[in-house]
């Protein structure tokens, strides 16, 4: 019996977390590296109306090589710590590749 392609295609990694610490409003955006169980980021984009959430959102979709839609910031809108959720990658996979976007 064929597996029809709508089963093999719903077989989806679920949403992924991780934990940032965000500075807004700095001179530079730019992922800084780890910070205890976290990250840390800097983003010029000052704390207001979200614009600093949309920022964050942009710098980890373009370190982590995924669409912007694909990143969500889902706890901590409105302070400095922040839980971001990624679809379609494996926490093992946003380790690497936050750590390779830090390095480089």
């Amino acid at each position: 019996m064929r597996t029809s392609r709508s089963s093999r295609s719903s077989r989806r990694i679920s949403p992924a977390r991780i934990s940032v610490t965000v500075s807004p409003g700095s001179a530079r955006t730019e992922l800084m590296g780890r910070h205890g169980d976290g990250w840390k980021a800097r983003v010029a984009a000052p704390p207001e109306r979200g614009r600093a959430n949309e920022a964050l959102v942009r710098l980890l979709a373009s370190a982590l090589g995924v669409p912007a839609a694909s990143v969500r910031v889902v706890g901590g809108q409105r302070g400095r710590a922040k839980v971001v959720e990624v679809d379609d990658l494996n926490q093992a996979e946003i380790e690497r590749r936050l750590t390779r976007g830090v390095s480089s």
